[in-house]
């Protein structure tokens, strides 16, 4: 078992900086595969950005107003934690943010735990 506990959420002008942390316990965190979903209303949820356990390969969505460029993912294993650095901040990026584990890549339903979600809403 995984627990995930999202944090960081909030409101932000556009062209401001967010970091979302995704606090985890439960299982050995080193060992864990992450990724960072969002879903907007009336939207499927969709990825965001991943990163294996071991940090060496990264992942992010490359759609069109993609996190590519802007958004960067990383760990710190001594704190469990995963974050995701959002700079540039867009209208369309607001969703409630989801935090995942025991996966590595672009597909919600393979992932086996889930946070509760943190907001965010970028005002123009």
């Amino acid at each position: 078992q995984v627990q995930l506990v999202e944090s960081g959420g909030g409101l932000v002008q556009a062209g401001g900086s967010l970091r979302l942390s995704c606090a985890a316990s439960g299982r050995t965190f080193s060992r864990v595969s992450m990724g960072w979903f969002r879903q907007a209303p009336g939207k499927e949820r969709e990825v965001v950005a991943s990163t294996t356990y071991s940090g060496g390969n990264t992942y992010y969505a490359d759609y069109a107003d993609s996190a590519k460029g802007r958004f960067t993912i990383s760990r710190d294993d001594a704190k469990n934690t995963v974050y995701l650095q959002m700079n540039s901040l867009k209208p369309e990026d607001t969703a409630v943010y989801y935090c995942a584990a025991d996966r590595f890549g672009s597909r919600p339903n393979e992932y086996r735990y889930w946070g509760q979600g943190t907001q965010v809403t970028v005002s123009s």
